[in-house]
């Protein structure tokens, strides 16, 4: 394998940008194996929410695969705290937790909201909590109630509180194209643009602090990388040498990039040291091309995908340099790695018979599971507590964004409209 490789997949990705529809993030997946919870809806008093906290929760909850959320007219009553609860009643339902709440708002400005979770059998309460946050917080308090019922339930981390990075095509009324890349909740609401150009963006990756995103943009004629922070809109570009500049990918203190550079001739992985500038190469072989480098939590080795055994493999090396490890033997083709955040599994890109589907691998036994059926993944993202995968795929036709837990057992599909969605990166849980 040679060059060739490189250049048809640079060819494939404009190709399909220029044919992919354009879409707007919505969930619409289901689940399986879920834990019932009942979610009364919280009383109101005073001013109108201009969010149904109540609701945003619900979804959270049923869109983690991991509990089903009584439907409404199945509730009994509609107790906003504790002495309004007859829990024998509520037992009947069998589920396993009940979740109250009230907010209320003098001014319409800012809102007093709080809830209280229960163990329906128990009649005890295992959270709850009093917040006060303007009107324009309600939508992320929402997702860190869903978070903290999430973890005290299932004891895991909850992600509800997080974000998602990808980049759109928007179709003028011309019929030319410009790109997005946009930033929304982890459901897909609240999208806002952090970049637009009439030439393409790419890879997006978080960094570890949540407030730096790391992508490629052809906005000056040729593949660029740039750091941009979100909260100030600042940016600076970081890598601009000649030939390629791409696949930039955080170190997990956030200090660092991996990068794949042909400064010297051939696609190789370099790590560049953002407050020095220094830049250190990685891999040397000018036989192969090396690429999208990804950190281990350790932040002492990556994975990375090469041609070095004749067909696209996934491999690992020390961040200093060295020999690189083959970790990918199942298959001829194996790319676009991403590791969990314990660093126990690998998702990745797995061909079969010229078909595409997002796989995990465990580090330590080698084993492999493949995910997905369509046959057209790609980009697979780890979830920030490890759970699920975000991808994008296809759907009619159409470019759509979905995720998939680690054991295969939950899909969902994030639903689809005129927005044409590629890369999708999965934020780190924000402090």
């Amino acid at each position: 394998m040679t060059k060739r490789w490189l250049t048809l997949i640079w060819l494939t990705l404009f190709l399909s940008w220029q044919a992919q529809a354009e879409l707007v993030i919505e969930i619409t997946g289901g689940s399986e194996s879920a834990l019932p919870i009942a979610i009364v809806p919280f009383g109101s008093e005073g001013f109108s929410a201009p969010e149904d906290i109540s609701k945003i929760i619900t979804n959270d909850l049923a869109r983690s695969g991991r509990f089903a959320p009584l439907a409404k007219q199945d509730l009994i009553s509609s107790p906003h705290q504790k002495s309004e609860i007859n829990f024998q009643d509520w037992r009947l339902l069998r589920s396993e937790g009940l979740l109250v709440g009230k907010i209320s708002s003098l001014d319409g400005e800012t809102y007093n909201v709080q809830f209280q979770l229960f163990d329906v059998y128990k009649g005890q309460q295992l959270a709850g909590k009093r917040y006060q946050v303007p009107a324009s917080g309600l939508r992320r308090l929402a997702h860190q109630i869903a978070d903290q019922v999430y973890q005290t339930l299932t004891g895991e981390v909850g992600v509800f509180s997080t974000r998602l990075a990808f980049v759109s095509v928007i179709r003028n009324a011309d019929g030319s194209k410009r790109f997005a890349l946009q930033v929304s909740d982890s459901d897909g609401a609240n999208p806002r643009t952090v970049l637009q150009s009439k030439q393409p963006i790419l890879s997006p990756s978080w960094a570890s602090d949540g407030e730096r995103l790391a992508y490629v943009s052809f906005e000056n004629g040729k593949a660029e990388v740039f750091v941009q922070e979100m909260r100030s809109g600042r940016r600076n570009s970081v890598a601009a040498f000649k030939g390629l500049n791409s696949a930039p990918a955080w170190s997990p203190d956030g200090k660092q990039l991996a990068l794949t550079l042909s400064k010297s001739g051939n696609p190789e992985i370099y790590t560049l040291e953002l407050a020095t500038g220094k830049l250190t190469r990685v891999t040397h072989n000018s036989q192969a091309i090396d690429t999208e480098a990804v950190w281990m939590p350790n932040g002492k080795e990556l994975l990375f995908t090469s041609d070095r055994g004749g067909r696209p493999q996934v491999y690992k090396i020390a961040a200093s340099g060295g020999r690189a490890k083959r970790m990918t033997y199942e298959g001829s083709y194996n790319t676009s790695a991403d590791v969990s955040p314990d660093g126990q599994m690998m998702t990745m890109v797995h061909s079969i018979n010229g078909k595409f589907y997002i796989a995990v691998q465990d580090l330590n036994t080698g084993a492999l599971l493949i995910l997905t059926e369509t046959g057209k993944d790609e980009s697979p993202s780890f979830a920030p507590n490890g759970r699920m995968i975000l991808y994008a795929t296809e759907q009619n036709g159409k470019g759509v964004l979905a995720a998939v837990s680690v054991d295969g057992q939950i899909q969902q599909r994030l639903g689809e409209s005129d927005r044409g969605v590629r890369e999708p990166a999965w934020s780190p849980i924000r402090k």
